[in-house]
């Protein structure tokens, strides 16, 4: 790499963190609509489907992990670090069930009780699959508009007889799914938002999946200088321990944007997990990391 090359994203986070800007030029001119995004409709007159122009697929976010999906399974290939981090995601998801007022499911729950997930963006499964072998698990919808990725998720699955009928792929993104009867009790989005050209246009189209009372988790990174330096010039430049282009620096989303996002929209009890990545250690929680870096974060649809 170039010092030219290192020059000019250096330049472009200079510019984004410059004290003097306010909090709405913080937002990224890519990611930030003309105009607030529309509430949803009262729930008589919601569609089952949503009909609109606005897509969250990107074609290039497609093509990049299109070339991917071969090795979405290695432990040590491309997504590496997904497997890593998976088991966090399961801890992080307990701790917010265990803070509501009704206890989460055990193993020996009747299975009217137990927890559906909606894995929006589920890549080749890692955390789909994971979720669906958990006793307390009725089942998983897993979605992805990648249908080589999918084709590897489908095929991995297949090799686990326990998981027939409790775990669903679908080729498909939110626009296109029909909001059920019975929406989801926890709906993740693990490593997608930072992927959407619109998040918050994108979080009002995920919300009638969540039932009242039910969880929207997701874990992204931070627009920070330490976040550019360990994710897009050690991790994809420098190790490849990151595929190369697999994150746009400027579509990263700090903590207090992912809550604006979310205000005055329903959604309560708001929870933050900050992490970091220790080669040899792998992934640890660290207490406010969430302000530099990766973190896990999460809201509660409130009771209607």
């Amino acid at each position: 790499m170039t010092r030219t090359a290192l020059r000019q994203p250096a330049a472009r986070l200079g510019r984004s963190l410059l004290p003097s800007s306010s909090p709405s030029q913080t937002q990224r001119a890519s990611t930030q609509p003309s105009a607030p995004s529309p509430r949803l409709p009262g729930a008589a007159a919601q569609q089952r489907r949503w009909h609109s122009d606005f897509s969250s697929v990107n074609p290039n976010e497609v093509a990049h992990f299109t070339a991917l999906a071969a090795d979405w399974w290695s432990p040590h290939g491309s997504s590496r670090l997904l497997h890593l981090m998976n088991p966090l995601r399961h801890d992080f998801i307990r701790v917010c069930l265990a803070s509501t007022d009704e206890p989460p499911p055990s193993a020996t729950t009747t299975e009217d009780k137990k927890l559906r997930y909606l894995d929006i963006g589920c890549g080749g499964g890692i955390f789909a699959e994971s979720a669906a072998r958990l006793p307390t698990t009725a089942h998983v919808t897993a979605i992805d508009p990648t249908p080589s990725v999918l084709a590897v998720a489908r095929a991995h699955a297949k090799r686990d007889p326990a998981l027939r009928g409790k775990l669903e792929y679908r080729q498909t993104s939110i626009e296109g799914l029909e909001v059920p009867e019975r929406p989801y009790d926890v709906v993740s989005l693990f490593e997608v938002i930072e992927h959407v050209d619109d998040p918050g246009a994108f979080l009002d189209r995920v919300r009638p999946f969540v039932r009242p009372g039910g969880w929207l988790v997701m874990s992204t990174i931070a627009r920070t200088w330490v976040s550019w330096f360990t994710t897009n010039l050690i991790a994809e430049d420098i190790l490849r321990i990151v595929p190369p282009g697999t994150h746009d620096w400027n579509k990263y989303i700090n903590e207090d944007e992912l809550r604006g996002f979310l205000a005055g929209k329903g959604w309560g009890a708001p929870k933050v997990m900050g992490v970091v990545y220790v080669p040899g250690l792998g992934w640890k929680e660290v207490r406010g990391s969430e302000k530099v870096g990766n973190y896990f974060f999460a809201v509660r649809r409130d009771e209607e």
